[in-house]
């Protein structure tokens, strides 16, 4: 339990690490638009991807801190839904996860 719960810790920082770098680009900390139509264009799309990678990482993060949470109680290896045991090969792969596989398919 305390390697995942390390795991956690590191993959919170590194997403936390991230979402600054995500948020430093969305302020555009590193200059304002290209006056170039085009390159205004390719930066726009960018500024979607960003985005879109921005929303996929505080997802994990949440479900990271979820997952702590459940470790702080005692609970880090219970599926929240049934109360059964998690797999711990299934704890392994996805270390955040706080369902069994059961329950995850339904």
């Amino acid at each position: 339990m305390n390697d995942r719960k390390a795991e956690l810790e590191t993959l919170r920082a590194d997403l936390k690490a991230r979402l600054s770098r995500f948020e430093a680009h969305q302020h555009r900390e590193g200059g304002a638009l290209d006056k170039d139509f085009e390159e205004q264009a390719t930066q726009t799309q960018n500024d979607e991807v960003v985005d879109s990678l921005e929303t996929e990482t505080r997802t994990e993060l949440a479900q990271i801190e979820r997952a702590l949470e459940r470790i702080e109680n005692g609970v880090g290896d219970e599926c929240e839904t049934c109360g059964e045991a998690i797999d711990p090969r299934r704890l392994q792969v996805l270390p955040y996860t706080t369902l069994c596989v059961d329950c995850a398919e339904d």
